[in-house]
């Protein structure tokens, strides 16, 4: 099975999270997910995660910090997707590039989209784990 490293950003702003909609996805549909994308060869998932940012939503950081990794096996490859938790720089707004939707959740609205598979694990975990996750310093 192919395997495939990539980047999320769990986006924290006045005690919510950022996901994003993509209409098309390599795992086959539709779905709501963290935004980031595909870690290439010589680069460290940060600095793809920042890179990333920047093409897709027009944003800068100014906090990454790994979370945890999760793994999943989608039909066709396995996933390996480094998840951060990130802050972005002050002022800043998401412009859409390439999502089609993006929304804001509180801890409470976590579960309410319809999150690609590997994403919802990480919603979950998030759910349980708020609290400790977005204590004031850690952002």
């Amino acid at each position: 099975m192919d395997a495939m490293h990539v980047a999320a950003a769990i986006i924290e702003r006045d005690g919510r999270v950022f996901c994003a909609h993509r209409s098309a996805s390599e795992t086959g549909g539709a779905g709501w997910e963290f935004p980031g994308g595909k870690v290439e060869a010589g680069e460290e998932p940060v600095e793809t995660l920042r890179r990333e940012l920047s093409e897709e939503l027009s944003v800068r950081l100014t906090t990454a910090w790994l979370l945890d990794t999760i793994e999943h096996d989608y039909p066709t490859f396995r996933l390996s997707m480094d998840c951060f938790i990130c802050s972005m720089v002050p002022g800043s707004e998401i412009a859409l590039v390439e999502h089609d939707e993006g929304r804001w959740l509180s801890r409470d609205e976590l579960m309410e989209p319809d999150w690609l598979e590997a994403d919802r694990k990480v919603a979950r975990m998030l759910g349980v784990f708020w609290d400790q996750i977005f204590a004031s310093h850690h952002l």
